[in-house]
């Protein structure tokens, strides 16, 4: 079945996506939201000063997002199992660039060396290979991961998360918006040029999620901790997705 682009009016888009063909299809389950207050000042040295970084409420955000990757795909091309099925677990923030709103990720974690590889190269996203599992425990989703490449720093994530019954929504304007309504996503080469890769999806089904958490030290090679407040935590059990390749902006 072919994926159907949002409406160019869709209510959960800013702006309407590409009309040039999408490139990748791929499918996100079990998708884990975890998201943090952290100040302004601590996050604008790590995002290109090309990039705004973007605030609600007067606070910047940070998330931690673990989920299964599925059905990745280049477009008329069939899935592969070994190729196309695997962990992955982002760090990112929030930036515009344009009027554009979208995502900066510190980190991309996997566990698919050759998927690792070809994103940093063709999408000039910094992604890291890791020793990862996400398995059913019960009701629960087992999440582990480990960074195999440990030079900036040690990276683990270990947790265990459900889907509680309330549903989350996100209406235009909410912190919900602001953190998960974002349509495309910020990437840099090694020489500072900004790229800026569409994505297309359906509305997020969302509910609020319960976490038992062993150890979360993602930020540590970034140079801090995660703050002591609880974090907001959120479960999508599955996504549909699209993505244009990237293009260089500025």
């Amino acid at each position: 079945m072919s994926f159907a682009l949002s409406a160019p009016d869709a209510p959960h888009r800013q702006y309407p996506p590409p009309s040039s063909p999408w490139v990748m299809k791929m499918e996100w389950d079990d998708l884990l939201f975890e998201h943090w207050r952290v100040p302004f000042d601590v996050l604008r040295p790590l995002v290109p000063a090309k990039l705004e970084l973007e605030t609600f409420d007067g606070h910047a955000w940070l998330g931690v997002v673990p989920f299964r990757m599925t059905g990745v795909r280049p477009r008329a091309v069939p899935s592969l199992p070994w190729l196309s099925e695997f962990p992955e677990l982002n760090v990112r923030t929030y930036v515009s660039h344009g009027g554009k709103a979208g995502v900066w990720f510190f980190s991309l974690d996997a566990d698919q060396p050759v998927a690792v590889e070809g994103a940093r190269r063709l999408f000039h996203l910094d992604y890291r290979w890791a020793e990862m599992a996400c398995a059913e425990a019960g009701n629960a989703v087992a999440y582990r991961s480990r960074r195999r490449d440990a030079r900036d720093g040690e990276a683990v994530y270990r947790a265990n998360y459900w889907p509680l019954p309330e549903v989350v929504e996100t209406p235009k304007g909410s912190l919900g918006d602001f953190l998960v309504n974002r349509f495309c996503l910020y990437a840099a080469d090694d020489d500072g040029n900004l790229y800026r890769g569409e994505i297309d999806h359906p509305p997020w089904p969302l509910q609020r999620a319960g976490v038992e958490t062993m150890t979360n030290t993602m930020t540590r090679p970034l140079g801090f901790e995660l703050p002591d407040p609880a974090p907001l935590r959120w479960f999508s059990p599955h996504l549909e997705v699209v993505a244009w390749g990237p293009e260089r902006i500025a």
